[in-house]
């Protein structure tokens, strides 16, 4: 569904994204609409997993940086990424320097690569969870949202199942947030009509 180009500073927004533009920005065009591209999915799945423990915004502000040290988020190329690859990152000032979290995006990147060979696509697999819907919460405030729910649990089970890494069903829940799966906009932000809350 469109959105305006410029909304106007008077729409009211969920109140997590504040008044920093990268996040308003982020809120406004991104957090929620519905991914079904491949590549998209899996930039959402590093970035969720280098965020744990972390902020988002501290990873929105490195977003271009891991862009660039995760070869544009194409995960034919880093599932080929080996120690001398990890050195660099682990170098990198530019991203979260964690080892573990860095070994297991490379070995996500596998996993996914294995889902997506054996079914044509990743996303279909993923959408599966949620019949291709996007469920539609209609939460009034912050603190109705849950951390994480039975779904996620779920897929995060499989998932690790399939031989993800560090994809708890905390960080499961905020890659579905992100991605559309389920439209977690409050009910009074001008975005959650917008994503089909409305209707839901």
């Amino acid at each position: 569904m469109s959105h305006p180009s410029e909304p106007a500073s008077s729409q009211e927004r969920c109140p997590w994204c504040g008044q920093d533009p990268l996040y308003r920005e982020y809120h406004d065009r991104e957090w929620g609409v519905p991914v079904r591209d491949d590549q998209r999915l899996f930039e959402f799945l590093v970035l969720e997993g280098a965020q744990a423990g972390l902020s988002w915004l501290t990873i929105l502000r490195k977003r271009e940086n891991y862009r660039r040290a995760f070869q544009g988020f194409d995960p034919e190329r880093v599932a080929r990424m080996g120690e001398t690859q990890l050195q660099s990152l682990l170098a990198d000032p530019g991203i979260v320097r964690n080892r573990r979290k860095l070994e297991s995006a490379v070995n996500n990147a596998r996993a996914f690569l294995k889902i997506r060979d054996q079914r044509g696509a990743f996303w279909p697999y993923l959408w599966g969870f949620v019949q291709n819907q996007p469920i539609q919460n209609a939460w009034r405030t912050l603190q109705e949202i849950p951390a994480t729910t039975p779904l996620a649990e779920r897929i995060s089970r499989e998932l690790k199942a399939q031989g993800f890494t560090f994809l708890g069903p905390t960080i499961m829940y905020a890659h579905m947030q992100a991605t559309g799966m389920v439209n977690d906009h409050l009910t009074g932000c001008f975005r959650w009509a917008e994503l089909g809350g409305a209707s839901g």
